[in-house]
């Protein structure tokens, strides 16, 4: 009887399973999973080592988009497995300083918007000295390749009308504009839509229209956070109202299939992140957004994360607590006019800001929002499988260092390899009979994430 227990056991072992079955199961198992299956022994080791698996592993967990870009940025032989481990633990950052092709740049500005879409950078509007408003678009050609210099174009001017504090979205091949503040005050709750235009002369030109969107709208309101959520929809929350209130409501805005219209609705759910405003709200995938900082009803400056989920089963804000023992590195202190951008690996890039003292901040880290056990769970559901790892990572900054800054913009390219800054409100020289050595800054920087691979 023992002898026939012993030859089924032997039958049924995991060394008897063919090669390309097992090769079938480790492209579904989390990396965790993948690791320990290759601690097994030589031959399983082998199999959860080879290059073959660790590319579709990272075409899996970074998206082929990602994926694509970055054998486009290199012609080095390398390893897939040490690109996977190099995305999910970046340690550094390398900083350029832009220039311009014939010395143009857009006025130096703050509260502005920044975009990139169809390989060009957008820019428009933002606040001024002496709180005046801008009105202007520009727009430069990225194209696929990383380029240290630039040729800036003024495209419109007085459309839309002049704002600062408005929140701008990439929707598909479009841009969604909301909101804003304008020198008198006035807070706006209009909403427009942008496309990009090449002409036969190969000049960009920026198309903003008016867009439909019914009677039901947001309040007005500036320095409100807003983002994506896929390809037609829209998500903000919160800002600064009429009267000076911060508001903490939640908005859906859905475009129709021909984007020539679309339709707001209010969110209603608690909890809900307290009020505030110069926060951020970035889409990371799928349903899920992360709001991040700003100021609070009390002019208090928050440090404090939020998950908004927007998927079927009902909209749900849930708050993500930060576990210290997954934050080794310490976690940032809190901040308002910060960025806060999706990069590659589902990962978000937290770039400056500014302390309840008006302190601006220089310093880049990095939120891994599936180390959050909250978080970790719906991953599970959605069938994620990234390895959960530490919440926060405050990156080194090589190259040149930017000046710190607050109330600037940031956008990655589609890769999520590369983050474009431009201006801000940085320290300056203190002038006799002023209270400050504020400024607004005018440059453009390109920040790239490290991988040595």
């Amino acid at each position: 009887m023992a002898e026939t227990t012993s030859s089924s056991s032997s039958r049924s072992s995991i060394t008897n399973i063919a090669d390309d079955h097992i090769f079938s199961i480790l492209q579904l198992l989390p990396i965790d999973s993948i690791l320990s299956f290759g601690m097994t022994c030589k031959r399983l080791n082998a199999i959860a080592s080879s290059d073959t698996l660790w590319e579709i592993i990272c075409r899996r967990d970074l998206g082929n988009s990602s994926v694509e870009g970055f054998l486009a940025s290199t012609d080095k032989k390398f390893s897939w497995k040490r690109v996977y481990q190099q995305v999910f633990n970046l340690g550094s950052v390398s900083c350029f300083r832009l220039s311009s092709q014939d010395g143009i740049f857009p006025r130096p500005r703050a509260s502005h918007s920044l975009n990139l879409i169809s390989e060009c950078l957008v820019l428009f509007g933002g606040g001024y000295e002496d709180g005046r408003h801008l009105d202007d678009t520009w727009v430069a050609c990225i194209g696929n390749e990383v380029r240290r210099v630039l040729r800036w174009q003024q495209t419109n001017l007085g459309i839309p009308s002049g704002r600062f504090g408005q929140s701008c979205i990439v929707i598909g091949d479009d841009l969604v504009l909301f909101g804003g503040i304008n020198d008198n005050g006035i807070r706006h709750n209009d909403t427009w839509i942008g496309h990009v235009l090449q002409d036969e002369a190969l000049e960009i030109k920026l198309s903003w229209r008016l867009l439909d969107v019914g009677p039901f709208v947001p309040p007005p309101r500036g320095a409100h956070a807003g983002c994506c959520v896929g390809d037609k929809r829209m998500v903000i929350h919160g800002g600064i109202g009429l009267g000076g209130i911060r508001l903490n409501d939640t908005w859906l805005l859905e475009l129709s299939d021909s984007a020539r219209s679309a339709s707001w609705q209010e969110i209603r759910i608690h909890p809900s992140p307290p009020a505030r405003s110069g926060h951020t709200l970035t889409w990371i995938g799928g349903t899920y957004m992360i709001l991040f900082g700003g100021r609070g009803s009390g002019y208090e400056v928050l440090n404090d994360i939020w998950l908004l989920d927007v998927g079927t089963e009902g909209p749900e804000w849930v708050e993500l607590k930060c576990d210290l023992l997954k934050a080794p590195d310490g976690i940032p202190l809190p901040r308002v006019g910060h960025s806060a951008t999706l990069i590659i690996g589902g990962r978000v890039l937290i770039y400056g800001g500014e302390d309840s003292y008006r302190h601006r901040k220089d310093d880049f880290w990095v939120l891994n929002p599936s180390a959050v056990p909250t978080f970790k769970m719906r991953s599970q559901m959605q069938n994620l499988k990234r390895s959960s790892g530490k919440m926060w990572t405050r990156l080194k900054v090589e190259g040149q260092m930017p000046d710190c800054r607050s109330f600037h913009r940031a956008c990655a390219d589609r890769f999520g390899h590369h983050v474009y800054i431009f201006g801000g409100m940085v320290d300056g020289v203190l002038q006799p009979a002023e209270l400050s050595g504020l400024r607004f800054d005018g440059e453009l920087y390109l920040v790239k994430l490290v991988l040595r691979v």
